[in-house]
């Protein structure tokens, strides 16, 4: 058998050539066998390519204008109101018959923008931070807006390490959660549930003093004088500020703080387990209550759990108060009365403030007011007796 050297041009339109030998018993034989691979090679030369992302420059090849002009249109750049709205329009639906898409890399390089922020929370997916997460998330998706998230877990070290890491991702703002501040971060931040002044720094908060004086005229209206607290752990940046506030509401109201109805929550824990225990301590302490004001919803269940082990009835033994009214508050057994945060809707105004700092440059409100509301359910009853 012999073997015939030929030359074919490669598939991929280059003009390089290229040689070969193939096995031929005759010449009929070797120009058939020459003649498919000339076929092949136009054939894959003719093929189109596989549909990849559309490049600004193909959206200005398609209408026949430079790539400038197209970019300034679709960037919505300064000198695009030069441009006649005619030309805009047929830009505007180019790009998106051709499902054009900008190069998100291209646009932060060339504005010097990510776009994204920096979440900072205590916990992701417990019951108070995942509501205002996601009013967060509503907000910035709305407004085309990314936000990486980390978590904090009352822990200054990771507290530290994340908001560096975080700017070296280029974040643009800080929002938190649940945080105690040590200083003035570097960029704009906004701070839910935050209580420190820092410059640069919005704190969003609840009225906690019209919040104590709501929950404690409910349970004094009902006929409670004894009433137990659940103090917050030192580390929860509301805990210090709600407990002044309940202080002042319960004197204005007459109504005694004893420190053998009082317990320190120490622990951190998503769960209702946070409560359980420190009831069962009120409990041991053999010292009559008939209320019971906690510090979240939370303890709040997790107290209701230990006082029904103890064959204790809720709300006809004792009364429980919550404060948060997160999302499972209203289908406990019994429902559970509480201090209603509107957590979402804090998320999106601490989300709002946050890019209308961002992006307009804004003199930063130092604090933000949200008001409470006391919503009434079944774990709250008339004082026997």
């Amino acid at each position: 058998m012999r073997l015939y050297k030929i030359d074919f041009v490669r598939y991929n339109g280059s003009r390089e050539r290229m040689g070969t030998w193939i096995p031929g018993y005759n010449c009929a034989a070797r120009k058939a066998r020459v003649n498919k691979l000339i076929r092949m090679a136009k054939d894959k030369k003719q093929r189109p390519k596989k549909s990849g992302a559309v490049t600004l420059k193909a959206v200005a090849e398609h209408l026949g204008l430079t790539p400038g002009t197209v970019s300034s249109v679709l960037n919505e750049a300064p000198s695009s109101r030069s441009i006649p709205q005619r030309t805009k329009s047929r830009i505007i639906a180019a790009a998106r018959e051709l499902n054009y898409k900008p190069n998100f890399f291209a646009q932060s390089l060339r504005k010097k923008r990510t776009y994204t922020i920096g979440v900072i929370v205590e916990e992701i997916g417990d019951a108070y931070g995942s509501m205002i997460i996601s009013g967060v998330e509503q907000y910035l998706r709305s407004k085309n807006f990314f936000f990486l998230t980390v978590v904090h877990r009352h822990d200054p070290e990771l507290v530290d390490r994340y908001a560096q890491i975080l700017l070296e991702r280029g974040v643009e703002g800080f929002l938190t959660v649940d945080m105690q501040l040590r200083e003035a971060p570097s960029i704009p931040t906004v701070a839910v549930a935050g209580h420190k002044i820092f410059p640069g720094v919005t704190n969003i908060v609840l009225d906690h003093h019209h919040a104590a004086q709501i929950a404690l005229q409910h349970l004094a209206e009902l006929g409670h004088s004894q009433i137990a607290f659940m103090k917050g752990a030192t580390f929860s940046s509301d805990s210090e500020v709600r407990w002044n506030a309940i202080r002042e509401a319960a004197s204005a109201l007459k109504i005694e703080i004893q420190p053998e109805l009082t317990v320190q929550i120490d622990i951190d824990d998503p769960t209702p387990q946070l409560g359980y225990p420190f009831a069962m301590q009120l409990l041991e302490r053999r010292v009559p209550f008939t209320a019971l004001f906690a510090y979240n919803d939370l303890s709040a269940l997790g107290a209701i759990r230990a006082f029904q082990e103890t064959g204790l009835r809720v709300p006809q033994d004792i009364s429980v108060v919550g404060f948060d009214d997160i999302r499972g508050a209203a289908y406990n057994t019994p429902s559970l009365t509480t201090v209603r945060q509107p957590l979402t809707r804090m998320g999106m105004i601490a989300a709002q403030t946050l890019l209308e700092r961002i992006e307009n440059g804004e003199d930063e409100p130092r604090e933000i007011a949200i008001e409470p509301e006391l919503m009434i359910r079944e774990s709250t009853a008339r004082r026997r007796g």
